[in-house]
């Protein structure tokens, strides 16, 4: 018997594993050695729109839609209470034509009745499937997946791509919770973001290159594999600068527009180096998920409250109390990330420039 695609995800991301080529290693924060700055007041606290966040760490869209799948998303809603960070579901689409697998979603809510739990689905979703998809989890947000690439190499995925725009932003218009649209690992450079930003969304997730490939994971699961797409899209960080520069030319009418960075993050380091390349969150899918599967859920709530301790450590260090306050950090770009940017017109200069952390009397 076949096993579920659901399933197939899981068993490859494990398998594959992670590039680690997120473009963190181009990015160094500058040491402030006069940092003005205690670690008992650090704060974590963050926003997404109208959501307010204990921590930056968001426990991003895995998986669930199959009976098998509800262990783990049961487990990780006990981490994400455990430690007050929000979690998002895999894609709920398959619930809502198999209402048989809806559980596999609930458990979430049930492990986590307080906390912030994110909804997600396609780009394909219509308004009614998306109130149904808040509801299934009472969700305080909605995430809409941009997955074009792996659809297109997924035997059975989708061929036809036209109308998304008028579809989320129908959806960011009704919906009634904040919609957050997000890239699967393949990026977003900044026409898209701009585009993104017209249709009313709260938040842009950027999902860059460097963590699960679903093209891979897609090849893996094909007779007759086209590998020479596994290398597609830009990394994280490149993502990242990409639609901070969108945050700067568009005209959203006063709206708070909120960036949050996923793509192979997995150490405190590069969560600070995310955060201070402007985005507000960051998702972390596949590093925890291969701590729950190899070491238990304990084990990865442990890991959640260590990486908050660093955090704090590292936020003390450069002198910044607030997350908001790491967007001034000055940080220098070199290597194909600083390539990219000179080929794109992205001054790196400003951002090696900001001074807002150093205290002048």
């Amino acid at each position: 018997m076949r096993i579920p695609r659901k399933l197939e995800h899981v068993h490859y991301a494990l398998q594959l594993g992670q590039s680690g080529k997120q473009g963190f290693s181009d990015i160094k924060l500058i040491h402030n050695c006069i940092p003005e700055a205690s670690t008992e007041l650090i704060t974590l606290q963050t926003s997404i729109g109208e959501l307010n966040l204990s921590s930056p760490i968001i426990v991003n869209a895995m998986t669930g839609g199959a009976q098998e799948t509800e262990e783990i998303n049961r487990d990780l809603a006990v981490a994400a209470r455990e430690t007050g960070i929000a979690m998002a579901v895999g894609s709920q689409m398959s619930a809502l034509k198999n209402p048989e697998v809806a559980s596999s979603y609930k458990v979430v809510r049930e492990m986590n009745p307080s906390g912030l739990v994110f909804g997600n689905l396609g780009s394909e979703a219509t308004v009614e499937q998306a109130l149904r998809a808040v509801d299934m989890l009472q969700a305080d947000a909605l995430q809409i997946h941009l997955n074009v690439m792996q659809e297109l190499i997924m035997p059975e995925g989708d061929r036809d791509f036209r109308g998304m725009l008028e579809r989320i932003a129908s959806i960011a218009d009704k919906v009634g919770v904040p919609v957050i649209v997000k890239e699967v690992g393949f990026g977003m450079a900044k026409e898209s973001a701009l585009a993104l930003i017209e249709t009313g969304v709260a938040a842009i997730d950027v999902g860059g290159y460097g963590g699960t490939n679903f093209a891979a994971i897609e090849n893996a699961r094909r007779k007759q594999p086209m590998e020479w797409l596994n290398d597609w899209g830009c990394s994280t960080a490149v993502a990242l600068l990409e639609s901070a520069e969108a945050l700067k030319e568009s005209r959203h009418n006063g709206r708070q527009i909120a960036l949050i960075g996923s793509g192979g993050i997995q150490g405190s380091l590069e969560v600070v180096k995310a955060l201070a390349l402007g985005a507000s969150a960051v998702g972390i899918a596949g590093a925890f998920l291969r701590t729950l599967r190899t070491e238990g859920v304990d084990a990865l709530i442990s890991q959640i409250g260590h990486m908050h301790r660093e955090l704090k450590l590292v936020m003390t260090a450069l002198g910044a109390p607030t997350v908001a306050q790491l967007w001034n950090a000055p940080v220098v770009l070199s290597g194909e990330t600083a390539q990219w940017c000179s080929a794109r017109g992205i001054n790196i200069q400003e951002y090696a420039g900001r001074t807002g952390l150093i205290k002048i009397t």
